[in-house]
């Protein structure tokens, strides 16, 4: 029987907020899916900046269009959390990244239930 777990994002330190630091693919870190089983992943976007920012996820992989989620997505200045993936399935060790336009300018938070 599959048992799920909730977890922290494995880019996050502690539970605490990932700021977007590449401003290019390959993008920062988000989430590291598990080997076996799979992920349901909740992520939410925040600009902390007072000018607009652009995100954009990439998920599993860096081809463009393919495995991107979101592109170029606008997220409003000083934002309060966006959602922008909420419970969305990645397995096999595949990467979750996001990459801005503005460097340090969008905080990724969220979290995954984990199922073995």
């Amino acid at each position: 029987m599959a048992i799920p777990a909730e977890s922290k994002l494995s880019g996050s330190t502690n539970g605490r907020p990932i700021p977007v630091v590449a401003t290019a693919t390959p993008g920062t870190t988000i989430h590291t899916a598990g080997a076996t089983g799979y992920d349901k992943v909740w992520l939410f976007a925040s600009n902390v900046t007072a000018a607009v920012a652009t995100l954009t996820v990439e998920w599993g992989g860096v081809t463009d269009p393919g495995d991107h989620l979101v592109k170029a997505y606008s997220i409003p200045a000083n934002s309060s959390a966006v959602p922008i993936a909420i419970g969305l399935i990645v397995q096999g060790a595949l990467v979750v990244k996001a990459f801005s336009g503005t460097a340090s300018a969008i905080n990724i938070t969220g979290f995954v239930i984990r199922v073995v």
